[in-house]
């Protein structure tokens, strides 16, 4: 979710200090949003489309992975 973030940061004109916008395989198997990231074959990645920040989570898969989960009242 958070490279997301990054990837729509560093997509804006005149942004010159990019964070992590590595391939989602880069660090894990399968990613928690969809779709994934990926690098082309020029070493670019192309900007998610979708609403909002472009990807969604895929909950089906983060809760098969999930191990704990803590509710925060405030």
């Amino acid at each position: 979710m958070g490279r997301a973030h990054n990837v729509a940061i560093a997509s804006l004109p005149g942004y010159t200090l990019p964070g992590d916008v590595s391939a989602s395989d880069r660090y894990f198997e399968r990613d928690v949003v969809a779709p994934p990231f990926r690098l082309n074959p020029d070493g670019t990645m192309d900007v998610p489309q979708g609403p909002g920040i472009g990807v969604a989570v895929d909950r089906e898969f983060l809760d098969r992975v999930t191990v704990r989960r803590e509710l925060f009242r405030m």
